[in-house]
């Protein structure tokens, strides 16, 4: 098991490596809905607060000729610590790229609602990292505490086919890191 220390320890190296001067606050996962729990065995590693815009597209939908919706396409977001230093960025893959040229990419494996008119939160698996750094290794991330993002509630229909709105949003992405 590992000690709060040695978890506080990982944080504050990661931070120092991305210019973080301020600890990141500790996430609580026995008080997040379970869906978004990280599984046992992996500690935090790197908190930042992600804000920016999402894409929608207004498509027919998936085989249902004639109707329409509007389609998630993709973030574009910058990562930032609590007090406001720049960690990285989030685009599309999704994609997680600090400032260090470290990436991580990864696949949703469950969401949980939100507050209305915000996107679910959210648990995604990471796959291999690239590249040394802040997000080498990284095994999980969290998107908690989020606000705003959800699709436009504007006509999407024949004559709206191919427009493309962006949503501001904000969010927390929380790393995880495999147990030492």
């Amino acid at each position: 098991m590992t000690s709060l220390f040695s978890r506080c320890s990982t944080v504050i190296a990661l931070a120092a490596i991305t210019g973080c001067a301020m600890q990141a606050p500790m996430v609580r996962n026995d008080t997040l809905p379970e869906a978004v729990r990280v599984p046992a065995g992996h500690v935090q590693a790197l908190y930042s607060v992600g804000a920016g815009e999402l894409t929608y597209e207004c498509r027919e939908k998936k085989d249902m000729t004639g109707a329409f919706e509007w389609a998630f396409v993709g973030p574009v977001a910058t990562l930032s610590s609590t007090s406001g230093d720049i960690l990285g960025r989030y685009y599309a893959g999704p994609t997680w790229e600090a400032r260090d040229g470290s990436k991580v990419t990864g696949k949703q494996v469950a969401v949980s609602p939100a507050a209305p008119g915000s996107i679910p939160l959210q648990l995604v698996k990471a796959n291999p990292s690239s590249g040394e750094g802040a997000m080498a290794n990284v095994s999980y991330i969290q998107r908690l505490n989020t606000q705003g993002g959800v699709a436009p509630s504007l006509p999407c229909g024949t004559d709206q086919k191919g427009q493309r709105q962006q949503v501001v949003y904000k969010a927390d992405y929380v790393f995880y890191k495999t147990a030492m």
